[in-house]
């Protein structure tokens, strides 16, 4: 499967459907930052500037400042995909924030997407 043209995506084309994911469920923008945050390393600022400067998905990642090491225990299926199975790193990590979103969207409670 050829995921270029996923990975070449601005990473800010995507983070206000996050955002209206969670919303219209009853979650909140802070909470989506959360999960980026502990997914990423990244803080506000650092998240900010990447949206700011319209990195793609493959910067977005490449830049975080550490991604989680627990990372491993995010199990399941996003996309009709299991995300523990998917081989490219890069798409693993992409479909990791898409999961943890999804959780959030369903009503998951935050210590438990946070994996603590």
């Amino acid at each position: 499967m050829d995921n270029t043209r996923v990975f070449r995506m601005a990473f800010s084309s995507v983070y206000p459907h996050y955002i209206t994911k969670a919303e219209k469920k009853g979650r909140t923008k802070e909470e989506v930052h959360a999960i980026i945050h502990w997914l990423t390393g990244y803080d506000e600022q650092t998240l900010q500037q990447q949206i700011d400067k319209k990195v793609d998905f493959e910067t977005f990642f490449a830049r975080a400042p550490r991604i989680n090491p627990n990372v491993s225990k995010i199990t399941g299926v996003i996309c009709g995909y299991r995300v523990e199975e998917i081989e490219d790193k890069l798409m693993q990590q992409i479909r990791y924030l898409d999961k943890l979103v999804d959780e959030l969207a369903k009503g998951r409670a935050m210590d438990k997407i946070l994996r603590k």
